[in-house]
């Protein structure tokens, strides 16, 4: 096999195994990956502001929005205005959105985080390299991106 067809072969299983896992997340939970890491976002504290959500998860705060609108409907979280300035609304979570994420089954990027930290700093460091310089040549450094392992509409 060719070095630039092992290179092909190598990224198709990677959007493989984030898709597979995104479907089997959706299909457990009846969240996708970025309600599911939202949901996550708030399970420390309960409640946040949907701008410090937004930094939090690494999204817009326009894609927030989308995904808390989403989340709302579900019943996983509430919106309500903030006890300490009433001009501003906080994201909480509910009952329902705590056993969600509980129950959840692990990201996909959970466990690749916890391999990536166990490399050597230079074994790190060289992947993200070489990543980037994938990204670079398919013209994909562009592209607005969020740190979450998910195929499709975030």
């Amino acid at each position: 096999m060719s070095n630039s067809n092992a290179l092909l072969v190598a990224l198709r299983q990677i959007n493989r195994a984030i898709d597979l896992q995104s479907k089997k997340l959706e299909k457990e939970t009846g969240q996708t990956t970025p309600q599911l890491l939202l949901l996550k976002a708030l399970q420390k504290d309960g409640r946040a502001k949907p701008s410090v959500i937004a930094k939090t998860v690494h999204l817009s705060h326009a894609t927030v929005t989308s995904i808390v609108d989403r989340l709302e409907k579900s019943a996983m979280v509430t919106r309500e205005k903030s006890e300490d300035d009433r001009r501003s609304v906080e994201i909480v979570l509910t009952g329902k959105g705590r056993e969600c994420i509980e129950n959840a089954p692990e990201l996909l990027q959970e466990d690749f985080l916890l391999s990536l930290s166990q490399l050597e700093s230079w074994e790190q460091n060289l992947l993200i390299s070489s990543v980037q310089r994938i990204a670079v040549m398919m013209d994909a450094n562009k592209l607005e991106s969020a740190p979450i392992l998910e195929v499709g509409e975030i």
